[in-house]
Parts: structure tokens; C-alpha cells; sequence
């Protein structure tokens, strides 16, 4: 039994590196701007119980002078949305980003089309918890058929259960308290670390 949990957990950090050699050179700037959450696989404790009641969440993507992905984003927890800013910085190989201080092992684009939608892979490590998220990005409220097929395809081969895997929520009460910053007279790129900072 051991043999087998070992095997699944080498695979599972081992297979984002094989399969998404192909975006080695993905532009950072291609992930830049304002992205709807609308779905989530995650190992995390507890994310099989509260799955259905986690409501769409948002998150704005930049990039600093210093190739950081600098983030905000709004994280649904029981009752509560909570804004966060991070930035990660960017591996020595690949545009894989990283910021262990804040528990963040590895961020990755599984896969994407540039235009509509990014599957994201997050390797986190938070004091003794260690899990592994996949997420849909999508740059409107629906998810196109496209989308949603390859969030499942990712999920399921990097071994999440269907327990560990969720639709959000059409509830964007959580996504819009970030994704307001993204408003005309506010440039993204420009003004929201300023904005973020108040």
C-alpha cells in the first residue's frame, strides 16, 4: 500500500513536468489581466466537504519589471472572501513561477489557448499541510465546452477523485471584489499596485 501512495505522489508531481514541456516558452504576458475561477481540483483538507459551497472567484494577473507575477485574487472560505496579493517569482528554467515563503512550490499553465481560458497548476505547502491544485482560468463567467473538457482531462490524469474536483458557484459576489480593480480609468498594468497598497 505504501508502494502504491508513493508511486501516485511521484506521478503526481512529476507528470505537469512531461506534459506541459510544450508551453516551456509561454509569454507570462499572455496570462496578464482579469480571470474568472470556475473550477477547482484540490488535495487540500477539508475541500471534498466545503466544495459546494465555494462560489466563483477572481484574480488579476501582472507582470513587474523584474518578470515577477505579481497576484490578486479573491479566495472563497466558509462565509468569507478573502483578497490576497503575492508575488511569484520566476524559475531559472521555463516560465514556472515560485514563492516558498509563502508556500507556493510551483505555478504553472498546464495548458491554454492564449485567448479564453488557462489551466493552472499550483504545487502549495502551507505550515504541515502539502497539496496540489488544478484550476480553470476563464477570462468570462461561463466556461466554453473546450475549457471545462480539459480541466477535467488534467484533473483526472494528475489523479484527483471526483470529490476533489468542483464546479464553483455562479455566485460572483467573491470574483467581483477583485475584479473590480478592473475597471475603465484603471489600467491593470499600471495602477493596480498602487490601488492594491490602500
Amino acid at each position: 500500500m505504501r508502494a502504491v501512495l508513493l508511486t501516485a505522489v511521484l506521478a503526481l508531481v512529476s507528470v505537469p513536468r512531461i506534459w506541459a514541456v510544450w508551453l516551456g516558452r509561454l509569454d507570462p504576458k499572455q496570462l496578464l489581466g482579469p480571470w474568472y475561477v470556475l473550477a477547482m481540483a484540490s488535495g487540500e483538507k477539508g475541500f471534498a466537504v466545503e466544495k459546494d459551497t465555494k462560489n466563483i472567484e477572481g484574480v488579476i494577473v501582472t507582470l513587474t519589471p523584474e518578470n515577477r507575477l505579481r497576484m490578486r485574487s479573491s479566495r472563497h472560505r466558509l462565509e468569507s472572501c478573502d483578497l490576497k496579493d503575492m508575488e511569484l517569482l520566476k524559475q531559472n528554467s521555463r516560465w514556472v513561477f515560485e514563492n516558498p515563503s509563502l508556500g507556493v512550490l510551483e505555478y504553472r499553465v498546464l495548458s491554454t489557448n492564449f485567448r479564453d481560458y488557462a489551466i493552472i497548476f499550483t504545487q502549495l505547502e502551507f505550515e504541515d499541510e502539502a497539496f496540489n491544485t488544478v484550476e480553470l482560468y476563464s477570462r468570462t463567467e461561463l466556461a466554453s465546452p473546450e475549457a471545462l473538457r480539459l480541466f477535467t482531462k488534467w484533473s483526472e490524469g494528475l489523479g484527483f477523485l471526483a470529490q476533489q474536483r468542483a464546479e464553483l458557484q455562479k455566485d460572483l459576489t467573491c470574483a467581483h471584489k477583485v475584479l473590480q480593480y478592473e475597471r475603465p480609468g484603471v489600467h491593470f498594468l499600471e495602477d493596480l499596485g498602487d490601488e492594491s497598497k490602500g
